[in-house]
Parts: structure tokens; sequence; C-alpha cells
């Protein structure tokens, strides 16, 4: 189950965004992610919430009183910094937009109003871009850590060249003499 934290001082659109998420498949090739929504219309009340429960993914507006979504977005990551960030945004300067989301990292931006499966494509390509780098960081801790388990040695056949050019394979027992009585 995938958390997601929809942030957006409009009712109307985190009802929408709700039932969108919750009745919508949300799948990236053969992944199908399940999600579970919580939706905030302010965010600092989304603050404190991502301070004591974990999101797989924050969807924030731009626009929104006190606080623009990509500093809301900054702020989330300093608390959990393994959430997917995307902002949704009804601006028409993209400029502007792309300007305040360089450095943050931001997933990707998506307009209002949206396409459904625009939307959903892009949430699952975000939460599939998450569990990969989440992957990948275990993969190198797990290579960096010299207590891990080494892989167990893996026999390599010996390769003899037959007299009309042909390659006659020895198991490796055999090749290092392991086998002879």
């Amino acid at each position: 189950m995938s958390r997601i934290m929809i942030v957006d001082d409009e009712q109307g659109v985190l009802n929408a965004l709700r039932r969108l998420l919750s009745r919508a498949p949300c799948a990236y090739g053969r992944l199908v992610y399940a999600l579970e929504v919580e939706t905030f219309d302010s965010p600092l009340a989304a603050l404190d919430r991502a301070r004591a429960a974990p999101f797989d993914l924050v969807l924030s507006d731009y626009h929104m009183p006190r606080m623009n979504g990509v500093e809301f977005l900054r702020q989330i990551a300093e608390i959990q910094p393994d959430a997917a960030r995307m902002v949704l945004s009804g601006c028409s300067d993209i400029n502007l937009i792309n300007q305040s989301i360089h450095g943050a990292d931001i997933f990707g931006m998506l307009p209002k109003p949206w396409n459904d499966y625009f939307l959903m494509s892009m949430i699952a390509q975000a939460l599939n871009h998450r569990d990969l780098v989440l992957e990948n960081r275990a993969l190198a801790g797990k290579a960096a850590d010299p207590r891990a388990e080494a892989s167990p040695a893996i026999p390599v056949a010996a390769v003899q060249w037959g007299p009309d050019g042909s390659m006659v394979f020895e198991d490796a027992a055999s090749a290092t003499g392991a086998n002879k009585t």
C-alpha cells in the first residue's frame, strides 16, 4: 500500500483527487500500486502529519495561503527525504514554477486542470522511481558493507579446444583435479 498525501487549499480539488485516486488504477508497466490517500487543506497541518506518519508521495498545490507548494515540499523533504514530491498548479507561468522547482528535488509538475490518465501515470512513475532509488540505496549499502555475506563461488568450466577447432568444456572440479582419485 502506497501512502499519498495531497495538499491543496481548495476542498473541491481535494475531493476530486481523493475520488480519482481511490477509483482509477495506478500502474506502471506490470506494477500496480494500491493507494491510501490523506488530504489536507493546510500545509501546516500536513507538515504536522508528516512528522507523525510516513508517506510515499506528497502532491501539493503551488498557490496556497501562508506557504507556496514548493516551499512546503522543501520542508517535507527535510522531514521525509524518501517521499516522492510533486507540484500541482493552475499557474500559467510555467517558467516561474520551473525556476521554483529547480533544485528542490521535485519529481514533476502537474497542470490544473489535470488529465486523469496523465495524473495517474505521473503518480505511478513517481512511486516507481522512489522504489528504485530505495532499492539502489539498499544494494549500494550491501555492496559497501564489509560484513555483507559474500556470494558463493560459481564454478567456471575450463575450455579446451578440440582437434577440429570445436570447444570442449570440462567442469571446474575435474579441470582442477578435484575429482581425481
